[in-house]
């Protein structure tokens, strides 16, 4: 009676929540680095970080201008809209509407670009397939069942079709001239995914296509532009480091070392990003700061001790995982390892907790301030002549933690907002 009582109150729902959100947001990164050591093993290190990975990392770009910080606007706005089914379907075709735009908007400068940069046009084939996967998988409404907190209804259909898919290129992925095979077995597993999708969002939710608006498209996209900015200025530290390496190399080894490297990294990353993800709508309704300080006093030491026991072992790990000619990759990985130590922290205090003190704004603040701090970073190395795997690794962990230190100085000026009362507030909900 009393576990039925816990899951039915506000943080029950956050609960099951977050679990949903770790299986279907964790399932994608942690099937694709268990795939990684065979990929590695069969395409080496050159075709894995000159094809595979770096093409991954260009496609990011794109799949930014996709989502179009919809997974925060949009998830705010049905969760603030999750009883008017009228009003979740006026949500749910607009933003639809607008990622169809963008994904035909961002694929015609794609195939442009290709024929002006030439590492790109040696690579045609995967990045068309990778964008194609990339954008299927954005169409995808999570922010619906997000902002409704209602993850269990899509999350385990779409985990199975992924493993299903993810499983297959050990089948058909044999030789490095395979390497097409993994981004169209992507295509085809997202494809269902969001197939499935759509029939439980009618069927189940309710919830329907509408005639589309231009004037409620373009208002979808407004609301979002400013998170969409945010998350830009994010990608110029994570994602460029990659391009950068493939742009300049002759070989796609560095790229390969750095991006198994950074593979690890981002698998830890997200592992801990369906914590903020959750905790961002409950907090924007229910203001809870003493749980944020119990997540972060309970998981955070956990993290320090195993980025430790990481740092120390760090080119065996690598050798192990990805084969014995990815040891190199251990020195990209030591370097990145404060990333670890600061994502969970940098997180929470991000949208969740600066939302929930009425000043979300610097939570873009922070990202844009990180971009032009570790474009600086980047240029003192161009104009030095530094620029590698192992100095682009280092760059985005002073980078991150640069962004934590931003916010938590944030947090501790405007500290009085947390006991004050904000507009609108049902102090009910608490």
């Amino acid at each position: 009676m009393k576990i039925k009582k816990a899951l039915g109150s506000n943080r029950g729902i956050l609960l099951k929540n977050t679990i949903m959100l770790y299986i279907l947001q964790f399932s994608t990164y942690l099937l694709a680095l268990l795939v990684a050591p065979y990929e590695t093993r069969v395409l080496g290190a050159d075709v894995y970080g000159g094809f595979l990975e770096a093409s991954a990392s260009i496609i990011i770009y794109f799949q930014l201008v996709i989502d179009f910080g919809f997974l925060l606007s949009a998830t705010e706005e049905v969760s603030r809209n999750r009883s008017d089914k009228k009003k979740l379907s006026e949500i749910f075709t607009s933003v639809t509407m607008a990622k169809i735009g963008l994904s035909i908007g961002s694929f015609a400068i794609m195939m442009l670009l290709c024929q002006i940069i030439p590492a790109w046009e040696k690579k045609q084939t995967v990045l068309i397939l990778t964008f194609v996967a990339s954008m299927l998988n954005s169409m995808i409404p999570d922010f619906l069942y997000r902002g409704l907190e209602r993850m269990s209804a899509i999350t385990i259909r779409t985990v199975l079709v992924k493993i299903f898919f993810t499983g297959s290129i050990f089948i058909f992925l044999k030789k490095p001239e395979d390497v097409w095979v993994v981004p169209a077995l992507n295509v085809v597993g997202n494809s269902v995914a969001l197939l499935l999708a759509y029939v439980h969002v009618v069927k189940k939710l309710d919830v329907h296509f509408c005639k589309p608006s231009v004037v409620a498209t373009f208002k979808a996209l407004r609301s979002s532009a400013f998170f969409f900015f945010s998350r830009v200025a994010t990608t110029a530290y994570t994602a460029l480091n990659t391009v950068i390496l493939d742009i300049i190399t002759n070989s796609g080894a560095s790229t390969g070392y750095y991006t198994s490297a950074n593979k690890l990294i981002t698998a830890g990353k997200n592992g801990l990003t369906p914590i903020a993800d959750s905790l961002y709508p409950y907090m924007t309704r229910n203001r809870d700061f003493k749980l944020v300080k119990k997540v972060l006093l309970i998981l955070e030491p956990i993290i320090i001790v195993f980025c430790a026991v990481i740092f120390v072992f760090s080119k065996e790990f690598c050798a192990w995982f990805f084969g014995a000619d990815f040891a190199a990759a251990g020195s990209v990985l030591r370097a990145m390892l404060p990333i670890g130590v600061v994502t969970l922290p940098s997180y929470i205090f991000g949208f969740p907790m600066l939302t929930a003190m009425g000043i979300s704004k610097h939570a873009n603040y922070s990202t844009i301030f990180g971009s032009v701090f570790h474009i600086v970073l980047l240029a003192i190395l161009f104009a030095f002549d530094k620029i590698n795997m192992i100095s682009l690794a280092l760059s985005v962990s002073a980078t991150s933690t640069a962004i934590l230190l931003y916010r938590i100085v944030v947090i501790v000026k405007n500290r009085h907002l947390m006991y004050a009362k904000l507009e609108g507030e049902n102090t009910d909900a608490k």
